[in-house]
């Protein structure tokens, strides 16, 4: 079960019902007032979780119920349907609210949403026969919200490697199609938000205006990426080029553009959201920058894979300088296939599929609430 629109392009819309690999999707409509405001956001997801609580109503038991985090706490019809028609509860954790929401300062902490939020939250990690957690700062965060640490498995999300891998023909066409044949090219690839933010980045380019050989690309969706064209519109930088989200089909392609990817990491956000963009930076191969707090998922990655370059004294422009006459390293097969989607998706499918001592659970009778 999940939303009838598209995730970056709400006017995209797909249909009510399909079938897809013999798996039966249910679509439901909620309202898309944009992401402009914080009411704005709240009423499309108070809209979408209302049409799903009379979904769910008119819907059979099932063996397994998934429930990710988007919209925020859709986890907890989830809890209310197991507890109303039975069967057994996994939430899948992609991020923490109304952590997320503090944080970003959307909501104060002792508000009366925060503190409903945050006992909604608590409510849905006691009820769960399993929670799954993406790093192990995540799972701190909910051990220390009351969850059961012996409930609780890692597993990170994978690259998309049946889509996504390097190629050099691909780069080539991309960089000439935009411009950047013979650039350096900087690349931020993912959502824009104040989860991530770029100001850090944004200043390197504009330190970096002059220099003809480098670019800064910027590629995704978020509420934060008309800052990145505010910015650079301001500052007249000719060296940065924005573009929208890429097809999966066209994903190798871009992301193997790149001489140096960047990820962001706001230093509030450890544990509460993850760096997803990184495991198909891993299966390109390209070194990293990394622009965020310490100790973080990301620095623990560094031991395995040796691309990673963290900004250590924030001078960015200086560290893209750096790395830019240091070149590529070559990346060990080890730490690809750790994050690989066959390592990584059979663990997972094993979580789901776990028998309890009196009752046998069926993964292919699962329902995802989005």
């Amino acid at each position: 079960m999940t939303g009838d629109r598209g995730y970056d392009d709400p006017t995209l819309r797909f249909p009510r019902r399909e079938r897809w690999k013999n798996v039966k999707i249910i679509r439901i409509r909620s309202w898309s007032l944009g992401k402009t405001s914080k009411w704005r956001r709240a009423l499309n997801f108070a809209s979408f979780l209302t049409a799903g609580a009379f979904r769910l109503l008119t819907l059979e038991r099932f063996d397994v119920v998934v429930a990710l985090t988007s919209p925020p706490l859709i986890s907890f019809l989830a809890t209310l349907f197991v507890k109303l028609k039975g069967g057994r509860f996994c939430f899948w954790v992609m991020d923490l609210n109304p952590d997320e929401a503090i944080a970003a300062g959307w909501l104060r902490q002792d508000s009366t949403v925060a503190r409903l939020l945050e006992w909604m939250l608590r409510y849905s990690l006691r009820r769960a026969d399993k929670t799954m957690a993406l790093d192990r700062f995540m799972k701190e965060r909910l051990v220390a919200k009351g969850a059961d640490a012996d409930r609780i498995a890692v597993v990170s999300p994978w690259s998309h490697d049946d889509t996504v891998a390097y190629s050099q023909a691909g780069r080539e066409a991309f960089r000439e199609q935009h411009g950047l044949t013979d650039k350096f090219v900087v690349m931020y690839s993912g959502n824009h938000s104040p989860c991530h933010p770029l100001d850090s980045l944004m200043s390197a380019a504009l330190e970096l205006k002059n220099r003809d050989d480098i670019v800064f690309c910027f590629i995704g969706g978020g509420s934060e990426l008309a800052k990145v064209r505010e910015f650079s519109a301001q500052h007249e930088l000719c060296n940065v080029k924005v573009l929208p989200y890429q097809p999966l089909e066209e994903l190798s392609s871009s992301l193997s553009a790149a001489d140096l990817h960047v990820v962001v990491m706001g230093d509030a956000f450890v544990g509460i959201v993850h760096p997803c963009k990184i495991y198909n930076i891993i299966s390109i191969g390209t070194p990293t920058l990394y622009l965020g707090p310490e100790p973080s998922h990301v620095t623990d990655l560094m031991d395995g894979y040796q691309q990673v370059y963290p900004a250590h004294n924030g001078n960015v422009a200086g560290r893209i300088l750096e790395i830019q006459q240091l070149g590529p390293r070559l990346l060990t097969d080890e730490i690809q296939t750790k994050f690989s989607k066959h390592t990584l998706l059979p663990e997972l499918i094993g979580i789901l599929e776990a028998e309890p001592e009196s009752e046998r659970y069926s993964f292919a009778r699962e329902v995802t609430l989005p």
